[in-house]
């Protein structure tokens, strides 16, 4: 069995490598083709840790995984991750554990490639400004994924706490100076919204993070922290605007994103306002943007077919490479 660190996922894999990984598990999800059940979920009382078990299988794909994961988001005001998490990749035809691969790295590798998979498909050829709401543990891949993708002139980054924001924003402008974007603090989400072509919120907030009066025509909008119910970063007003709404899976938004829920449950919108998944977007069965001027809203909270695939990549790549440590 090997194991792998997030220095040996570093050494083998890319932000680049795990888009392309996503981009399948989300076409091949939306053709039926992966086993994910909604993932179990236990919620503590306070509302906000939560344990999680997301199991996953791809005959097409030769794939399986199963990952275990809790997340904690007030972790972040203790200095400590808010994911804690493996991934178990199992060998499909015998049943046998193959590796445990650092889980809180895998997460924020394939949540930062969905967000980097939507804009590929759903933002504007041109984007000159991006933001990006919340600095956690989340943060830097998004982040990445932007520019790999959008390649931006200026990305401004806003926190609840300006002085972490402003840490953030000058380590990944020494991290990501290869992409020659300037990376800035600011002191409010509604600065940094205003003007932007590409905008990702990742927060776990219960209450909307910005005025969505501010998001300008064309803009492409990630909503990704809404993982249970009660979240709500993303203002209803942007869900009634938008002109078309993705999201990675149908049945898990409508069970777990508050961005979405809440509205619905308000009656702002009815399903019919929903667009469909980015996986049929992928397979060409459903159109993206149509023209410079949609704004364009895509909310993920994660499936194990993300996991699943960017996990067998990832450990192909350190077999290939000889990268990990062997355990019996």
């Amino acid at each position: 069995m090997l194991i792998l660190t997030k220095n040996d996922i570093e050494m083998c894999s890319s932000i680049e490598d795990c888009i392309s990984a996503v981009q399948d598990a989300f076409e091949y999800f939306s053709a039926g083709k992966v086993d994910v059940p909604l993932r179990t979920q236990i919620v503590k009382s306070n509302g906000k840790d939560s344990f999680l078990c997301m199991p996953a299988f791809c005959e097409a794909y030769n794939a399986a995984c199963v990952k275990v994961l809790n997340m904690f988001p007030e972790n972040i005001n203790k200095g400590r991750p808010s994911i804690n998490a493996q991934v178990l990749n199992i060998d499909t035809q015998t049943g046998e554990i193959n590796a445990i691969l650092d889980g809180n790295y895998v997460t924020q590798l394939r949540t930062g490639a969905a967000s980097g998979v939507a804009l590929k498909y759903l933002a504007k050829k041109d984007c000159h400004k991006g933001a990006l709401i919340g600095t956690g543990g989340q943060a830097a891949t998004q982040l990445e994924a932007m520019l790999l993708m959008c390649k931006p002139a200026l990305v401004q980054v806003s926190d609840l706490d300006f002085t972490r924001a402003t840490r953030f924003a000058q380590e990944m402008q020494q991290k990501f100076a290869k992409y020659q974007t300037k990376i800035m603090a600011v002191e409010s989400a509604n600065t940094a919204i205003k003007d932007a072509d590409v905008i990702i919120s990742v927060t776990p907030s219960t209450t909307p993070v910005y005025d969505a009066s501010y998001i300008k025509a064309g803009a492409t909008i990630c909503g990704v922290g809404s993982y249970q119910p009660q979240m709500e970063e993303t203002p209803a007003e942007l869900i009634t605007r938008a002109d078309k709404i993705y999201f990675d899976s149908q049945a898990a938004v409508l069970a777990e994103s508050g961005d979405l829920i809440i509205p619905l449950n308000k009656g702002l919108i009815s399903q019919d306002k929903l667009t469909g998944e980015i996986g049929r977007v992928i397979s060409g069965e459903l159109v993206g943007r149509e023209n410079d001027q949609e704004v364009i809203f895509f909310e993920t909270v994660g499936i194990a077919a993300q996991d699943l695939m960017t996990a067998k990549t990832i450990y192909q790549k350190a077999v290939e490479q000889k990268i990990g440590s062997k355990q019996n």
